[in-house]
């Protein structure tokens, strides 16, 4: 721990000489539940429920598998709370957000006690000592709790940066790591891999996360790429995806926020599509609070574009559906940064939640385009 950085949260542990701190961890930056009692197998879902709705954390000491479940049962419990009606869709979007906070906040309170080395000392539980060590860093020794929720996953995401996501515009695999948004949508990938290059020479990927349009673009042919990201996590995740599928020769990774130094006829550029605040660091690949990256990709892109280059936009219009931004607002942006529309490019979704009638967002999601925005300074 360097001099000014501040000790790691605790959680007041019940104990029988009284309460002893232990090391609260929480991705979702989650401050310690303030008040926490055992709990095991005895204890019945309503009980857990009504608990975990009065704030008060379960710190469990039964079977593991009973504990998920709880956890089930308590989801199930959540999930039967009536819905407000919504008068506009943006009103819907912010009670659907605010319930997804209720829900998580709810059933954070069931924890899980790891060792020091990330066991867990409970009868059937699961070994996540390498699904911790991904996301956590190297054991330190120091015994610590965290919420099955979030412990669930962790797991999760361990097997899948294991198992890895199929993309068919590759022909290959990306194993994302957690926290780094997963290419589990691959109408963008399709735009990127259809829409004619204006080179082959050099190219920059904005905000790369888990490499996947840089390993798009090399594969069709691009010489050289420039792929930034500022997240320590995603540069880790790039380099490997880039390096198993035998393009680091051809992709560079570097640490930015934004653009590399220097010009390419070509930019691409995947910003959160959403312009709502992140709940948690990891909904930063989802959530652009005031439009930030999108705007300082449009406003940086004239000094980064070689002549005659594009800037490649992928954006989805979902956020104007829910009546959080206009598509003036949009123009208006690109025409302010000195920017034309040379062409687009549009695709409809093909995810589950499009066809699902019972999602809050239904009506927003069944609308949605994705568009590649083709972007050139000056005339088109």
């Amino acid at each position: 721990m360097t001099p000014n950085s501040a000790p790691p949260p605790t959680l007041a542990w019940p104990d029988a000489d009284g309460p002893r701190p232990v090391r609260w961890r929480s991705e979702a930056a989650v401050p310690p539940p303030r008040r926490a009692v055992p709990a095991d197998d005895r204890m019945t879902a309503d009980a857990a429920y009504r608990l975990a709705c009065e704030g008060t954390a379960l710190l469990w000491q039964g079977d593991f598998q009973n504990a998920r479940q709880l956890l089930q049962a308590m989801s199930r419990r959540v999930d039967r709370r009536p819905r407000k009606p919504a008068a506009t869709p943006a009103d819907a979007f912010h009670q659907h957000r605010q319930a997804q906070s209720q829900r998580a906040r709810t059933l954070g309170m069931l924890l899980i006690p790891l060792d020091g080395d990330y066991g867990i000392a409970l009868r059937r539980a699961p070994d996540v000592r390498q699904a911790c060590t991904e996301v956590y860093g190297p054991p330190d020794g120091e015994a610590s709790v965290v919420s099955l929720r979030e412990l669930q996953g962790l797991i999760g995401a361990h097997e899948w940066r294991i198992k890895g996501v199929e993309i068919a515009a590759l022909g290959a695999r990306i194993h994302p790591y957690y926290g780094v948004f997963s290419p589990v949508r691959g109408e963008y990938l399709d735009l990127v891999a259809r829409v004619p290059l204006p080179s082959l020479e050099r190219a920059f990927d904005i905000g790369t996360g888990t490499g996947v349009l840089a390993a798009v673009l090399a594969r069709r042919g691009v010489k050289h790429i420039v792929a930034t990201d500022q997240d320590p996590r995603a540069l880790a995740c790039a380099r490997e995806n880039l390096a198993r599928l035998g393009l680091s020769t051809q992709v560079d990774v570097v640490e930015a926020d934004l653009f590399p130094a220097g010009r390419a006829p070509l930019v691409v550029c995947n910003p959160p599509w959403v312009p709502a605040r992140p709940a948690s660091p990891v909904e930063h690949a989802v959530f652009d609070m005031d439009s930030r990256m999108l705007l300082g990709f449009l406003n940086g892109l004239p000094a980064h574009l070689a002549p005659d280059g594009e800037g490649w936009l992928i954006l989805s219009d979902f956020a104007e559906h829910l009546g959080l931004r206009t598509r003036a607002f949009l123009l208006d942006a690109i025409a302010a940064a000195g920017l034309v529309v040379a062409g687009r490019e549009d695709i409809r979704p093909r995810h589950p939640k499009a066809a699902d009638a019972s999602d809050p967002l239904h009506a927003a999601r069944a609308a949605e385009v994705t568009s590649l925005w083709r972007l050139r300074v000056g005339a088109p």
